[in-house]
């Protein structure tokens, strides 16, 4: 528990918990050259719940909301919007197979449907948590949301997409649009980690945003860049053969979180989010994952934090320099993914993916 004191001058206590994920499951469907080839949950939460729950002590507590539609037996119980209010619905399209190799550009994702929005009355307010993962997809995380998750949480780590997606009025596709013009660029200087694709990264202004907070920008099959004030450095990717995009920042963040509950080094957690976000793309929708490799990272990140002496924090990192275990810490993935690419001929676990 812990105690703090209120705006009426007493003293109230909260339970206090592990981690906090916002964001709501969606329906994806998937077209290849128009033709649809899959249909399967959707939701940054889905992803990242694949990997955070097998790789953490105890699992966040997601908040997440559905229409009465829902069709799927999410790993988490979401919350259900109000009666009228659908799930949330994605179509992407995608070319055909033989044009597929420049990651997301290929894609085109239109939001066809929408539900509630998370509000910051769904959130809990009896609690208070040692990290909050923003992963919202379709707008459903509003300002005054994300604010909220800030007060409750003690460092957050925010999605760039659920800030500046746009959505056409008419037929649904998704855009981008300028952070500083979305009405979430007021809370930069309070939130700890900011993740962005290549393709958001122009409409996160990097240059500006690192001066508030930790900015990681995903580059696919170049593996990602970690800016701060005054840094930055380039983490290496991993080799997988891409089946399906859709999920690949989530898994990264997944990894990356993870790796700083374990804590890890930001350049290692980044390592590691790279490695989960190879992994997803090998799979069409929410991939399943080799339970033995999980387990085998689990033990790997245990073992690391046993080697800290002490010396790692009991909060998350804040070291942004690449650690002298980098290298074999790269290494022991390596030799993990193999566990993985026994179930799945797919997956190739060296230096890079797609």
């Amino acid at each position: 528990m812990v105690r703090e004191e209120g705006a009426d001058g007493e003293l109230h206590q909260h339970r206090c918990l592990g981690g906090l994920v916002v964001g709501s499951y969606c329906h994806d469907v998937l077209f290849r050259d128009g033709v649809p080839v899959g249909e399967t949950l959707g939701g940054a939460a889905a992803f990242v719940s694949n990997v955070l729950d097998g790789l953490t002590p105890s699992p966040p507590l997601y908040v997440a909301k559905v229409g009465a539609d829902f069709a799927y037996a999410a790993p988490h119980l979401p919350l259900l919007a109000a009666p009228s209010a659908p799930t949330t619905l994605f179509h992407a399209h995608f070319p055909p197979a033989s044009a597929v190799g420049r990651y997301h550009g290929d894609r085109v994702l239109r939001r066809l449907r929408t539900c509630d929005p998370i509000y910051a009355s769904d959130l809990p307010d009896d609690a208070r948590f040692d990290f909050g993962l923003a992963v919202g997809v379709a707008g459903e995380i509003l300002p005054e949301t994300l604010a909220r998750m800030i007060d409750l949480c003690r460092v957050v780590l925010v999605d760039a997409q659920g800030m500046i997606r746009s959505f056409d009025p008419i037929d649904g596709t998704v855009g981008l649009l300028p952070l500083r013009s979305s009405g979430f660029f007021h809370l930069l200087p309070r939130i700890g980690f900011l993740k962005a694709s290549a393709e958001e990264a122009p409409f996160v202004d990097v240059e500006e945003a690192r001066k508030w907070c930790c900015v990681i920008v995903t580059h696919g099959k170049d593996g990602c860049r970690v800016y701060w004030k005054d840094g930055e450095l380039r983490v290496s990717p991993f080799l997988a053969e891409e089946v399906d995009p859709t999920g690949a920042g989530d898994g990264f963040l997944g990894g990356f979180v993870a790796g700083l509950i374990w804590g890890l080094a930001v350049s290692d957690a980044a390592l590691l989010g790279n490695f989960f976000g190879s992994l997803t793309v090998t799979q069409i929708g929410v991939p399943k994952f080799d339970q033995r490799m999980l387990q085998h990272v689990k033990e790997e990140l245990k073992r690391r934090a046993n080697e800290c002496d002490g010396s790692c924090r009991s909060s998350i990192s804040l070291d942004f320099q690449k650690s002298a275990m980098h290298e074999a810490f790269r290494e022991s993935l390596t030799e993990v993914a193999k566990l993985t690419c026994t179930s799945n001929p797919t997956c190739l676990p060296t230096d890079h993916y797609k």
